[in-house]
Formats: C-alpha cells, structure tokens, sequence
C-alpha cells in the first residue's frame, strides 16, 4: 500500500481510538483496523479500562477469520507484549498470523516498549512503526506524559473577571463565567482522573467538583485541608465520590473518602508525587488563586485553561498571570477561553 493508504486507514483507528477517552485511563486510548485487498474487514478500540484492548476487538469483529492471514493491522499503539488486566495482544496477533502489522506510536510502559514489536518480527510478521506518530503522541499526550515524565499530565484552570480577578477580597468567586462555560467545565472532568482544590475554595465555593452538567465518570476530588479545619458538612465530604484530603495530621477513611496524612507542607511537588505513586494520570488544579501559583511557580503544568467574563470587581484577589501567548481561544457566548500550552 501506499504512504497516503496507510496514513488514511491509521486516521481511522485513531478515530476509533478517540471513543474511549474517559472510560480507559490509566490506559492510552487506542484504535485498530483491519484491511484486506483494500476494504476494511475489522475494527476495535479500547473501550474501557479492564477490558478487552483495541486489537482483541478488531480481530474479533472479523466475520471471515481465514481472512486475516492476508491481512494488514493497523493499530494506533504498540500491541501489549505482557500479561496486565488481559492477555498479550502481540499474541493474539500471532495466533491468528496477520501479514503485517502498522503501528503509529511506540508504547513508552516499559512492560511494553519494542517487545510487542520484537514478539510480531520473530513471528515473521512484517513490521512498520512511525505512521503519523504525532497524533497518536497528541492523543495520548496524558499516557506518555506519566509514562516519560514520571507525573500526571496537569491542566490548570480557572475563571477571572474583566479586570483580571479570579475572587473577592472576601474569597466570593461566584458567576464570573456563564452557564456554558461551566458546562465545558463538566465536560473536562469526565474526560480527567482528579481535580484539585485548596483550603479556601473549599471553603469559600463548596464546590461539589463532580460531572452533574455533562455525561461520564467523575473525578477523583483533591483538597488541601493542612490542618483540617474544613467544616465536615461540606460538599466535599459528602462521601458521594472517591476523595484524598491531604493534610498533617492523620491517616484516615471513611468510605469513598481518604484523609492522607504529609509530614511536609503539601505543595504542588509533593502532591504530583503521591498522584504519580497512586498511578492518576491526569489532574485538572481549579484553584484558588494560591494553590495555582504554586504550580506555576514550580512549573508543573501542560495546559492552562482559562476564562475570562464580562464582569469587574474593582478590587479582590488576582489571576495568575500567563507570560505566553495562548495557543488557542474560543467564545462561550460572552465568556473568551484562552489555552495555553507548557513546553510544546
């Protein structure tokens, strides 16, 4: 086949791929096809963690599996070459001795990285790699983040007025986005695996830092609570979902709720470690103002999204300031967002 061929039936799988985000994590999202003399005869992705993986499914949507001999795989990731929640996909694909095999991206999991490649070669099975590679690296830039930089991939976000205020003096931050804006807010923690917050948001806010305003799982909650003196009728501790309250005093949990006891003082290293050792991919920091600049300020960030209103306080508690340009912006009615991108 040709480069363009190949790129085409690549771009499906990971279109296929895409269908899993929210639903695999710690896992990448992965994507397969399966072609034989030009037509697709299979297809498959990773749709949910624990389960089975992209090649499984593909291979098994074949109707006619005498087929798959003369055939070519196309899968987004490196096909897994160890036992982990299921069974080497390398050799699934040998049992069933496809033609060849078209991977876009390496796996960097050390349990996986070039063994599943060498396992298919010593089959006989003819090998490419490197097929549009940066858009699978894109994809599942939260996977190679953890698995190359050893943390989640973190996104902060936050929401300022006109006049670059995220808060009032009195810690007051309510509706300084609109509606829409905080429905894309719910649509980004179904797609995370934990969200933080620091002592005096949860105070202050009482945010329940769930998904209600969009379909999907909700994230892991974070707060800071050092000397825990949060007020147990909060949201937060509702027990509705999985939350760390990281603190100095004690180690503790009450159902779904988990006080985490640091004998340091609980800054953004130190939590992005514990996240890392708990194998979370992925942090949304939704402030305050402090907490934020505690990141920044150690650069542990990927993405900063923010929004800014129409509304002016006059006074209050400052936005961080980004010194880049964004990379990208987008209107939410009268709400502006602008992205930003660390290290690209």
């Amino acid at each position: 086949m040709t480069e363009d061929q190949h790129k085409k039936y690549m771009l499906r799988a990971i279109e296929l791929a895409e269908l899993g985000r929210g639903s695999v994590s710690p896992n990448p999202m992965v994507g397969c096809v399966i072609v034989h003399d030009g037509l697709i005869i299979g297809e498959g992705y990773h749709e949910e963690y624990g389960q089975a993986h992209a090649e499984v499914n593909a291979i098994a949507s074949v109707k006619d599996k005498s087929l798959l001999k003369e055939a070519t795989l196309y899968v987004s990731l490196e096909p897994c070459a160890h036992f982990g929640k299921t069974p080497p996909c390398a050799d699934l694909i040998v049992k069933h001795q496809l033609k060849e095999v078209i991977i876009a991206a390496v796996d960097s999991n050390p349990l996986v990285e070039k063994k599943g490649i060498q396992k298919l070669e010593q089959a006989g099975i003819a090998v490419t790699t490197g097929v549009i590679e940066q858009e699978v690296r894109k994809q599942n830039v939260r996977f190679f983040t953890q698995m190359e930089k050893k943390r989640p991939y973190i996104i902060l976000k936050w929401a300022q007025t006109k006049d670059g205020f995220v808060a009032r003096t009195n810690f007051d931050s309510k509706w300084i986005s609109n509606s829409l804006s905080r429905q894309q807010v719910h649509r980004w923690r179904t797609e995370e695996d934990s969200i933080l917050v620091g002592t005096n948001t949860a105070r202050y806010d009482n945010p329940r830092l769930n998904a209600r305003d969009w379909y999907g799982k909700d994230p892991l909650r974070l707060v800071v609570d050092r000397e825990l003196k949060l007020e147990e009728s909060l949201h937060l501790f509702d027990g509705q979902q999985d939350t760390i309250i990281y603190n100095n005093k004690l180690n503790k949990t009450v159902g779904k709720t988990e006080w985490a006891k640091m004998d340091v003082r609980i800054d953004a290293k130190e939590i992005v470690a514990d996240l890392y050792a708990r194998n979370i991919q992925s942090l949304i920091v939704e402030g305050g103002a402090a907490v934020l600049g505690d990141f920044i300020a150690n650069d542990l960030w990927d993405e900063a999204r923010v929004f800014t209103g129409n509304a002016e306080f006059g006074l209050g508690i400052p936005a961080p300031v980004m010194t880049t340009i964004p990379t990208a912006q987008y209107t939410f009615k009268e709400d502006l967002l602008a992205i930003y991108r660390n290290h690209d």
